[in-house]
């Protein structure tokens, strides 16, 4: 059971990252949410049965929430990004995903080419915004407060595509180096900004690239180390710089990363998609768990969607006994919680990690 005494958000989220003891383990849905279809089931659910709404709940129970300052700059066209992406809604059915159905480099043979597209730049925020944005989120409890979102390799990839820059690695590395610095470059100049306009009322900065799929890495370790490793090494430097710590994404078997993931300077590793091939939370936290923290975890693939809540529960206190030993661990699921996922189920989650902790 929990404690008695009872922390902040900011409080546990803190004393958890230190791997220390807390009244509960801190709950987040970095990098996730609920997927329209399943939100308005949960949104069913919880006026039917508990007489609230699912941003009351979620408002009460999460621990981490995102700032970030104001967009300025040119307008841009439906479905496109700063960067020159643009998405089109694809059906699944119940819902649908952005896809890109623009690449802006997808044409660009060499560096020059890179001179003609419109990069963005920081005049396209206006920072002075956060402390007043900070002040808002912090009126009624203290929150731990997270910037977003720095993703160099899949920044590249969105504006190249995705088989494409894999070939510029081997083909074209001046070219995939240089997107990479340039998108890096932009990201270090981004959070510098947000960081010295929240004057240390931020903790954590969330970073980003997919390196995994189900089975293994998506590349060689090598070509790992040679292209990406160092984007985040330069900015990872900067975000340390503000005594702030970084939670990094990758979905996936990403395993045989996790050790150079560390040395690039990563705090937390964020989603934790345990039915991926060799991922095993004993083992992550055996190995890693002194030099790391951890958030997500609770699976999207299986048990949410198709198991009931007594597993979704079982699997919810498992990951607090393994990964919350000693602290180090944030409890979310394993990416977005998707459409047929029954309300119950995602209930489960929220109730057990409100009301299991076997360490205090």
């Amino acid at each position: 059971m929990p404690r008695a005494v009872q922390l902040s958000s900011r409080e546990r989220v803190r004393l958890a990252l230190d791997h220390k003891e807390t009244d509960r383990v801190p709950i987040a849905l970095v990098c996730s949410g609920v997927n329209p279809p399943a939100r308005g089931e949960v949104e069913n659910y919880l006026r039917r049965e508990r007489q609230t709404d699912l941003e009351s709940f979620l408002e009460s129970v999460l621990d981490i929430q995102s700032v970030a300052p104001q967009y300025v700059g040119p307008s841009l066209r439906p479905g496109e990004d700063i960067w020159g992406v643009v998405r089109k809604a694809v059906s699944y059915g119940l819902g649908s995903y952005d896809e890109i159905a623009h690449y802006p480099l997808a044409q660009a043979t060499d560096i020059d080419a890179l001179q003609k597209h419109p990069w963005p730049t920081t005049a396209f925020f206006d920072y002075s915004v956060l402390p007043a944005r900070v002040a808002a989120m912090q009126k009624n409890r203290e929150r731990c407060l997270m910037i977003s979102n720095a993703n160099p390799f899949e920044t590249a990839w969105y504006m190249r595509g995705f088989e494409r820059m894999l070939m510029d690695f081997t083909l074209n590395p001046e070219l995939a180096h240089e997107i990479m610095e340039r998108v890096t470059d932009f990201h270090i100049r981004h959070f510098r900004k947000a960081l010295e306009a929240a004057d240390g009322s931020v903790d954590l900065a969330f970073t980003a690239d997919d390196v995994a799929g189900q089975n293994g890495l998506l590349m060689s370790l090598k070509m790992w180390e040679e292209f990406i490793k160092p984007c985040h090494v330069r900015l990872n430097k900067t975000i340390h710089e503000f005594g702030v710590k970084v939670i990094y994404h990758s979905d996936g078997a990403v395993m045989g990363a996790v050790a150079g993931l560390i040395d690039a300077g990563i705090d937390i590793l964020q989603a934790l998609q345990f039915d991926a091939r060799g991922m095993d939370p004993r083992e992550l936290k055996t190995r890693y768990g002194d030099r790391l923290c951890f958030e997500g975890g609770v699976s999207v693939q299986k048990t949410l969607p198709f198991g009931s809540p007594k597993d979704v529960q079982q699997e919810t206190e498992r990951l607090i006994r393994i990964l919350g030993k000693n602290g180090g661990y944030i409890l979310g699921p394993s990416h977005a919680i998707q459409a047929g996922t029954p309300a119950e189920n995602i209930m489960a989650m929220f109730d057990a990690a409100l009301s299991y902790y076997p360490f205090g």
